[in-house]
């Protein structure tokens, strides 16, 4: 698909990109949204560059994701797509080309469809590297918040750890907590991937020659820093929740273990004298004696009770 954003109409417009077709004039951002291969070759022919290939836009050399070529800067950032249900990173390409932004995609992401209802009227941009930045802008944005739901749940995670009952489960915990790091990592992934292209956004003459671009540029290389530092904070605190959880675990099984321990301690004594005065021998020395019955469930309660006292004495019970 298609999409092509003009100066001053506030607006998006999908057009069907047929061999000979040429951007008007007015045009300063062009987006492509998983197109066919009709429509990349029909874009390459009307700007006279060659897109990058989906493997050049997944590799991880600083040489196939950003590079110049014949006065145009390409630039492929990792950005987080479906945040909310089974998220994954995806690549997503930048082009300034002769004053307008090209950008190509293969997954809907939602930071630019926040983006391109937010350009509309005064708010739009005016040139292809104004639409950029505001782009990254809304994808810094984008990742912020999910940053903060993830924060909270982590928060919300931390209470339930520390003032959950006694012998509740700890399985959904786990779970919610497995989840944020997963999503935690995604977001570390896409921050770090912004930064290295913010970096090299800045050798664009596009906004190297605009001092108003240069300014946003690094406020949003500040925001970046800012929110890389905070996953690594909220990367450990979901570090420790999870070795505390496994520390209470660990805490209730040695009680479960410790009782059942002290209870086969406590009645392997009596269980000793039932076994002698049980056997069926004609020679025992109380067999016939009246008083024999009594003594042994004697010796049998002061063999159960004297390891509970030496238990407790020990602080063990």
């Amino acid at each position: 698909m298609l999409n092509v954003f003009r100066r001053g109409e506030g607006a998006f417009r999908t057009l069907p990109a047929e061999p000979g077709w040429k951007p008007d004039p007015d045009v300063i951002w062009i987006d492509l949204v998983k197109p066919t291969r009709e429509e990349e070759l029909a874009v390459e022919a009307a700007l006279g560059l060659g897109l990058p290939t989906v493997e050049e836009m997944e590799a991880l050399e600083p040489s196939s994701r950003l590079y110049q070529e014949s006065g145009s800067t390409f630039m492929t950032a990792t950005l987080l797509a479906k945040s909310g249900e089974a998220p994954f990173a995806t690549p997503a390409t930048f082009v300034l080309a002769g004053g307008r932004l090209v950008t190509l995609r293969y997954d809907d992401l939602k930071a630019f469809t926040i983006y391109a209802d937010r350009v509309s009227g005064e708010s739009a941009p005016g040139s292809g590297s104004a639409a950029l930045l505001g782009l990254l802008d809304a994808v810094v944005e984008r990742l912020a918040r999910i940053l903060d739901d993830t924060d909270d749940q982590v928060q919300a995670a931390s209470q339930a750890i520390f003032k959950r009952p006694d012998g509740g489960d700890f399985r959904p915990l786990l779970t919610a907590l497995a989840q944020a790091q997963s999503m935690t990592g995604l977001v570390r992934t896409s921050l770090v991937s912004l930064g290295r292209l913010l970096s090299f956004a800045a050798l664009a003459h596009e906004i190297s020659q605009d001092r108003e671009c240069s300014a946003h540029l690094k406020s949003l290389q500040r925001d970046t820093q800012s929110l890389t530092e905070h996953t690594s904070h909220l990367s450990g605190h979901i570090a420790f929740l999870l070795d505390a959880a496994l520390g209470l675990i660990n805490i209730e099984q040695n009680g479960i273990i410790k009782f059942f321990s002290v209870a086969a301690v406590v009645f392997m004594p009596p269980t000793l004298v039932a076994s002698i005065y049980g056997m069926n021998f004609d020679k025992m020395p109380e067999l016939h004696w009246a008083l024999g019955y009594p003594m042994a469930l004697l010796m049998m309660v002061i063999a159960a009770v004297l390891p509970v006292i030496w238990f407790k004495r020990r602080g063990w019970f």
